[in-house]
């Protein structure tokens, strides 16, 4: 159980500072970015091993993954303006 704990908060981590790395206009600050991914990745392992009683580490991962990008999705703001189309007559 250590060991799946360890490895999703390390997971969630990496995949925080990779988002941030990629999309550093679109996150808000990394203070925020970084434990959010963290504690997704938490929450999906421990939600993953709850539900399925899994003794598979690849299982509990998978699951930590999930909420970690889910939950680091809603920290995306949008990208821009929309263009606007005039109508052309």
């Amino acid at each position: 159980m250590l060991l799946e704990a360890l490895s999703s908060a390390i997971l969630g981590l990496a995949l925080a500072w990779a988002a941030t790395r990629r999309l550093p206009h679109r996150f808000p600050a990394r203070t925020l970015v970084l434990p959010t991914g963290a504690a997704g990745a938490l929450f999906g392992a421990f939600v993953t091993h709850t539900a399925l009683d899994a003794g598979n580490l690849l299982t509990v991962l998978l699951g930590a993954v999930t909420v970690s990008v889910a939950s680091l999705s809603l920290l995306l703001r949008p990208a821009g303006r929309l263009r606007s189309r005039s109508a052309t007559v």
